[in-house]
Parts: structure tokens; C-alpha cells; sequence
């Protein structure tokens, strides 16, 4: 869908098209990495209480600052981080629009390294920031000394880094956050909005904020707290980069509702991340059933598997669409994505695939 000839949108705009992957009515929907248990019904009637609890006060904005949620998710996140130390938005989307437009905009380069998340140039693009693409190696890990060698290159203003990696899956060692933290001239920021699937032993970036005042750890109530209709993203850093931040957020951006619902999740957290262990069992079950039918598999701390490879990756993917089966067409050329879903979800489409595939 092409911008029309006579809008006089930015030209550099004028060829792109809105992000987004299909949204089709199919029995089993896998392909863009939500939570497939919704809130348990006590949850969803604190809701609904917080809700109309703050119903009659729409007339008056809400806390621009957010600070019970914060304060709130602090909690949450723990490692001594306090309220100051964390900012919220709508969806780790927003986080990262703002992350741009604080320390990114013209004259200055954000930096990654593909395949990683498809947003973040795109976040570039919106803010007239510099792109520069690095290269995962064949494992889709971060090879550190050309990673390295490359931030030495560029000097770039932000570097994101996606830990556990979209599509593939994939963790980075801290070791890798701190090499690549010590020469990065600007700020680094390590996307995180998959890491309650992380398996036992993957550590989270948390661990390293105290000793690196330029990092920025990302997350979002998205996917392991099932809310990606609330559309709540958050990031953890120190108090001065998160006041940075502040400065470039629209007024009024988190509505009360979703700060109110927001809070009602985090204080039920543990019916969602008991979901969070079965859809890890799940997954690793998945990974082995692929590993059988002689598919490449990448090693994955997220709720999704990238497999591979594919000589017409879009004819499995449409083959699998015929049998109901929607998963994402992304990721290196070759490899496909699946979402896990529920265990008769996940079932129905290894069924389906080796139906496709013959086997």
C-alpha cells in the first residue's frame, strides 16, 4: 500500500509500508509470539474493579509520571532498582521510539546487529537517525571481536542489542554485553522483552546495571504476562537516563486505565509466569520434535522457535496456512518462525507440518 503520489509525506518515507504481520481468522495462530493463556478470571475481575475504580476520574488526566506503576515494576524487576529507575510506556515500542529520540535523531547512528527485530531501524528511520547493521554469525550469536571492531567504526550513539534474540531466539552472554558496553561510545541497549522464557542459567542484563551507567534494559507485560492488548512496555537504567527519557515523552502518555490494569497484573504475577514454565516445557518439546524431522533449529530462550532451512520457505508457510496453521514468514532466508502456543496449538502444528512436508 503505497503512499499516494499527492501526500506530501517525507520522501524517504514515500516507499515504506506500516509494520505488521498478517492478522488472519485461522484455528491456530502462532506468529507473532503472544502469550496464548489469557488472564485467569480472578485476574481479569481485579481488573475490571481497578478499572472502574478509576472510571469516574477520567476527567482529569492521569499521573504523567506513572509512579505507582514504576515503583511497581521496580518491585518486580528487583536487583535494588527504586522507581527512578525505571520509565514505562505503551509497549516496549514506545520505549524504544523515545530511546531514539533521546540519544538517537540527525547527525548520530543506532546500530545492531541481523537478524535481529525488524522495529528498530524503522525506529531509526522515524527519528532521522544513522542505521548500520552489523552481522550475527552463522549460530546467531554476536561474534565479539567483529562486533567490537565495528561499534570502534561507526562510534555509534546507540547500540541495540536483543537478548533473547528476534527472531532466532537466541541469549547473549554478559560477557558479550560487557565487551561491547566498554566500547561503545554512547548508550547500550539490551532488548529483553522475552526474557522470563529464558532457560535455567541464561542471565538477564539487570545483573550488569549498576556497574554500567550507560545500559538500558528493556521489557515488556507483552508476552509473559499476557497483556499485549495492555500495551505496557518498560526499561530499567539509571535515574539520570531515565530522566533523559522523560524529556521526550508526549504528556500524559500512559493512560490511568492501563497504569491501573498494569498494576492488577504485576500483583497477580504469579498465575502468568506459572504459564511462563509450561510454555517453556512446551517449546523444548517442540525444538526436539523439529531436531527429528531433520530441520535446523536454532536454540531458543524466547516463547518462539526459528527452524530451517527451506528451499520455498513460502510454500511451507502457505501449507501450513491451508491446514489453519498461521506462523511468520521472517527471518534469515530459508527459516520460519513459530510461536508456541498452547500444547494442543503446538501439536496441531507439527501435525500439520509434517504433513506438508511428507514426513
Amino acid at each position: 500500500m503505497a503512499v499516494a503520489d499527492w501526500v506530501p509525506i517525507r520522501e524517504e518515507l514515500r516507499s515504506h509500508e506500516p509494520y505488521g504481520a498478517p492478522q488472519l481468522d485461522v484455528a491456530v495462530r502462532l506468529n507473532t509470539n503472544e502469550n496464548p493463556y489469557g488472564p485467569s478470571e480472578s485476574t481479569a475481575d481485579a481488573m475490571a474493579r481497578s478499572v472502574a475504580a478509576v472510571a469516574t476520574e477520567l476527567n482529569r488526566y492521569p499521573d504523567r509520571e506513572a509512579m505507582a506503576l514504576r515503583a511497581a515494576l521496580a518491585g518486580y524487576l528487583g536487583h535494588g532498582l527504586t522507581a527512578d529507575a525505571v520509565w514505562a510506556a505503551n509497549g516496549s515500542n514506545e520505549v524504544m521510539q523515545q530511546i531514539l529520540q533521546a540519544f538517537g535523531g540527525p547527525d548520530r547512528t543506532a546500530l545492531s546487529y541481523a537478524p535481529t527485530y525488524s522495529m528498530y531501524p524503522e525506529y531509526a528511520r522515524n527519528t532521522n537517525t544513522r542505521w548500520v547493521t552489523g552481522r550475527r554469525n552463522d549460530e546467531f550469536g554476536i561474534d565479539v571481536a567483529r562486533a567490537t571492531a565495528l561499534i570502534e567504526r561507526e562510534r555509534p550513539d546507540v547500540v541495540l542489542l536483543t537478548s533473547p534474540n528476534n527472531p532466532t531466539g537466541t541469549a547473549l552472554p554478559l560477557d558479550a554485553v560487557r565487551a561491547i558496553g566498554d566500547v561503545a561510545p554512547g548508550v547500550v541497549v539490551v532488548d529483553e522483552a522475552y526474557a522470563e522464557f529464558r532457560r535455567d542459567g541464561t542471565p538477564t542484563a539487570l545483573e550488569l546495571l549498576a556497574d554500567h551507567p550507560r545500559l538500558l534494559v528493556t521489557r515488556t507485560m507483552s508476552k509473559a504476562f499476557a497483556l499485549a492488548g495492555g500495551r505496557v512496555g518498560y526499561v530499567a537504567a539509571a535515574p539520570e537516563i531515565i530522566d533523559a527519557l522523560r524529556v521526550v515523552r508526549l504528556p500524559y502518555h500512559l493512560s490511568a486505565v492501563t497504569q491501573a490494569v498494569a498494576r492488577v497484573a504485576l500483583d497477580h504475577a504469579d498465575e502468568p509466569l506459572a504459564r511462563v514454565d509450561e510454555l517453556r516445557e512446551t517449546r523444548d518439546k517442540l525444538a526436539a520434535q523439529l531436531n527429528e524431522l531433520g530441520l535446523d533449529v536454532a536454540e531458543s530462550d524466547a516463547n518462539f522457535i526459528l527452524f530451517g532451512t527451506f528451499a520455498d520457505r513460502h510454500a511451507v508457510w502457505q501449507g501450513l496456512l491451508e491446514h489453519g496453521v498461521l506462523i511468520r514468514e521472517t527471518g534469515p532466508e530459508g527459516w520460519l518462525r513459530v510461536s508456541v502456543g498452547t500444547r494442543d496449538e503446538t501439536q496441531a502444528f507439527y501435525h500439520a507440518l509434517r504433513e506438508v512436508l511428507g514426513k
